[in-house]
């Protein structure tokens, strides 16, 4: 058998292996809100703070997904994609804050003394308009940013500055007791979404259900964009700009589609995020989560959709032990792996696990 039909047949057979892990993956996380639903002391059952930290993972995983979309396949290092989302968890918050105060006042506004709702917090107390806004807040921000930056032809590390730098002046904002989004403390002491209590365990079931979805859907729309032509071109555009350039292709319509999309999916993950964790604060947006998100995308394999999942994965594993066992060497910890993974794993976790493959 010859060297191409042997690389052939290695690339199937690690397809179907993914596949394999993948489903089980798959059990195991739609089995986990089965099992947290057993009579409590059941040797089997699940607790709410297992579930709430791996449902908080799966949120981080998503955020993964959408930044490789925009540096693995797209070349842009974004070191803003926290801003995002913070923006969808607000966005949500907003709407538990409201259903939590009933006809009131949400409770940080009482006690700063608030007689009256600012005028951005209309119809956030309808489920509906709160969706909308988990979508357009980001979405739209990331529309503005992204046309008057791709239209400057900003990239590299002009771009990355620019993105950490407007996420760092969203956290600023969010901190000012004066911009109504509760300052230093953010939102929280949520009571019920839907008119079903936040804290009880089949709300906090479905809500992992639906993580799980979200995460499977973005998986499969990534997926589906990179083996498309939209998605060869993302390719192209990341390692030949100009040349792609020169082939006739206009690159800020590519750039703003993908830098959107992924707005958009880490909006939708934080709003899923907020009600499992209860509570969202300006610390969200602080430019340090959004250089971790770039360590799961560069661990796990940027370009690979499956590698920032893992890495995602990995990190925030490490970090609830570290913060656990040795709270102050954590962020020493993430940036030796940062530089060990740059130095020695420049393709990722997957990409030495195909180099393995192949051997």
């Amino acid at each position: 058998m010859n060297q191409p039909l042997l690389v052939i047949a290695s690339q199937k057979a690690g397809a179907r292996w993914t596949l394999a892990v993948g489903a089980m993956v798959l059990l195991v996380l739609l089995a986990l809100p089965l099992l947290s639903l057993l009579p409590e002391g059941h040797s089997l059952q699940v607790s709410a703070y297992t579930l709430t930290l791996v449902g908080k993972i799966l949120c981080y995983a998503i955020v993964a997904l959408a930044l490789d979309l925009v540096w693995g396949y797209a070349g842009m290092l974004s070191l803003g994609h926290g801003l995002f989302f913070a923006l969808g968890g607000y966005a949500m918050g907003m709407y538990l804050m409201r259903e939590a105060a009933g006809d009131g006042l949400p409770a940080f506004m009482t006690f700063l003394s608030w007689t009256e709702l600012p005028w951005y917090w209309a119809g956030t107390q309808h489920f509906a308009w709160a969706l909308c806004l988990v979508v357009l807040a980001p979405g739209l921000l990331a529309l503005v940013f992204g046309f008057f930056a791709f239209r400057s032809r900003i990239k590299g590390v002009y771009f990355s500055i620019m993105t950490q730098a407007l996420t760092f002046a969203g956290m600023l904002l969010f901190f000012r007791n004066e911009t109504g989004f509760g300052g230093n403390n953010g939102f929280t002491n949520f009571r019920s979404i839907l008119g079903f209590q936040i804290t009880a365990q089949s709300t906090r079931a479905v809500l992992f259900l639906l993580t799980v979805a979200l995460l499977v859907l973005s998986l499969y729309l990534g997926w589906r964009l990179a083996r498309s032509k939209f998605g060869r071109v993302l390719t192209a555009l990341r390692d030949a700009e100009n040349r792609l350039m020169f082939c006739g292709y206009d690159p800020r319509g590519f750039k703003l589609f993908v830098w959107v999309l992924s707005a958009v999916l880490c909006g939708l993950a934080g709003a899923l995020y907020v009600p499992q964790v209860g509570i969202i604060n300006p610390s969200e947006m602080s430019p340090t989560n959004s250089i971790e998100a770039a360590v799961w995308v560069a661990l796990g394999g940027r370009g690979t959709l499956i590698g920032p999942l893992l890495g995602a994965g990995l990190v925030n594993g490490m970090k609830s032990w570290f913060t656990v066992a040795f709270p102050e060497y954590w962020l020493f910890c993430l940036g030796a792996l940062f530089i060990l993974v740059t130095l020695y794993l420049p393709k990722g976790v997957v990409g030495l696990l195909k180099k393995r493959g192949e051997q």
